[in-house]
């Protein structure tokens, strides 16, 4: 039985909501707009330059701050070979340092052409936070997968609407 990206795309979405749910109930609060960030897609500073990959990742991405530790995130973009990915994930980023948020992002992608057919892997990235206001900055060092995926460091700016 082939399940369709569509399905994968709507289990992804479910995995974030009861993410969302879980930490809701953890925490006894009902949905705070200011724990709620909004991106629109990367910046791939990539390793290989020689390899005519797309830098600029440009999509629509939600990052949702479920304790001070823990977040969960979902979204879509363009990738670094032209075709349309998704992502659902989650930070865990338990140590800070002069501000920075340091951890790892822990998630499942898709639609690489050459990673497992354009279906779901799972990925595990350590990643940084910078965050000032209504503004925000993650940063995650993509290692390279073989011949699969290029290596880059990835940038996210982030916006908040409300403090």
């Amino acid at each position: 039985m082939r399940i369709s990206h569509f399905h994968l795309n709507a289990a992804a979405l479910t995995c974030l909501a009861l993410l969302c749910g879980a930490a809701q109930a953890n925490e006894d609060t009902a949905f705070e707009a200011n724990r709620l960030w909004l991106n629109a897609g990367f910046y791939s500073a990539h390793f290989d330059t020689d390899k005519g990959l797309r830098n600029a990742n440009p999509g629509l991405g939600l990052e949702y701050r479920l304790n001070s530790d823990w977040r969960a995130t979902a979204g879509r973009f363009t990738n670094s070979d032209s075709a349309h990915s998704s992502y659902v994930g989650a930070y865990y980023q338990p140590w800070t340092v002069s501000g920075l948020k340091l951890g790892v992002v822990a998630g499942a992608f898709n639609g690489y052409p050459k990673a497992f057919d354009g279906g779901w892997f799972p990925a595990v990235l350590p990643v940084a936070t910078l965050e000032q206001g209504h503004w925000g900055l993650n940063v995650a060092l993509v290692p390279p997968l073989k011949d699969r995926l290029y290596g880059a460091v990835s940038f996210q700016l982030k916006y908040r609407f409300k403090d």
